[in-house]
């Protein structure tokens, strides 16, 4: 299925349907009075958040959604029935934006929580309703409301608690698919990923978190260049930062320093949060290059390797233990 965290669609509510103008004729009851029916109240277009699904496919088949109108009333006070409902299910993590003026509307990130985009109109009174005692038999009923329009953009960021970052080819993938249940696409060359990926980490008997690998990013990332920078998004809901950087790399803090650079120019507060760096890739050979590394000073590190195994455990528990923080933090400012 392909990845798909942005769409615009035109959603419309039922109209409401018209009252209706109607007498009683029955035998006995010639003049039995006005017994026109109301009309049924349109359907409204309601937003569900379904946790099956994680991202915004099947939507984009569709770019224009309309819910049932209300029917007609009808003759001897029978009113019409209600429009249905349109639902659209949407994954965790989706914001609501209106097209026209940006605003954003809601933001859907709890299970089976949902949003009536747009309500629909009221049905109109049939003529049953205006009779008075000075006018016995109206001849008037009220047309139906129309039912509220409007476009809209749905754009996906995912929920996860961990986001991994890095440049592409610098092991993320192989990280995330070692300790979790993500399968993505690994190869040696760059740019592998071409969506985001997410894992569940179990950890404690019953705990658990959620990590994000987004495709790598390269140098002008948040300007538009390469493929990591539409997803940059998707890690601005994380709580913890992983930065991977290739052992192998020229100059470990000259590149850890460009993605945090990177991070800067997004525009978020994404270098505010809790974070660690990995340094993959490293095996037996490697102990004599590591005199010659230089790690940046303002950043815990872990050298690792997600092939061997090599200190896989610690770097695992080094994240857990920034998770545990951060919930503990919460607690105290809470208490």
């Amino acid at each position: 299925m392909k990845f798909i965290d942005h769409v615009k669609i035109n959603v419309k509510a039922g109209d409401g349907g018209h009252g209706c103008i109607a007498f009683l004729r029955e035998k006995f009851r010639p003049k039995g009075g006005p017994s026109g029916g109301d009309g049924g109240n349109g359907g409204d277009v309601i937003l569900r958040v379904n946790s099956q699904l994680s991202t915004l496919h099947d939507i984009s088949y569709n770019r224009h959604y309309r819910a049932g109108k209300g029917q007609h009333g009808q003759g001897k006070h029978c009113h019409g029935k209600n429009g249905e409902d349109l639902i659209i299910d949407v994954p965790p993590g989706t914001i609501v934006k209106n097209s026209e003026t940006n605003q954003i509307l809601e933001d859907l990130t709890e299970e089976n929580s949902s949003f009536t985009i747009v309500k629909g109109g009221n049905g109109g009174f049939g003529n049953a309703r205006f009779k008075t005692k000075i006018q016995t038999a109206p001849r008037v009923a009220n047309d139906g409301q129309l039912g509220e329009q409007l476009i809209i953009e749905l754009e996906l960021k995912v929920l996860a608690d961990v986001g991994l970052v890095g440049f592409p080819n610098a092991g993320k993938s192989t990280f995330i698919s070692r300790i979790s249940n993500a399968k993505p696409r690994i190869a040696d060359y760059p740019f592998t990923t071409l969506v985001p990926n997410l894992g569940i980490i179990k950890y404690h008997d019953y705990k658990s978190f959620v990590m994000a690998d987004i495709p790598g990013l390269i140098e002008g990332a948040a300007d538009g260049k390469g493929l990591g920078s539409r997803f940059l998004k998707h890690i601005e809901r994380t709580k913890i930062l992983v930065f991977i950087v290739d052992i192998h790399s020229e100059d470990i803090s000259a590149e850890y320093n460009i993605l945090r650079n990177e991070l800067d120019k997004f525009g978020s507060d994404l270098n505010k949060r809790p974070s660690i760096l990995l340094v993959s890739k490293y095996d037996v050979e490697n102990e004599d290059v590591l005199k010659e590394l230089h790690f940046p000073e303002d950043i815990p590190s872990v050298i690792m390797s997600s092939i061997s195994g090599t200190n896989l455990t610690q770097a695992k528990n080094k994240i857990i233990e920034l998770i545990e923080s951060q919930k503990h933090d919460i607690q105290t400012a809470t208490d």
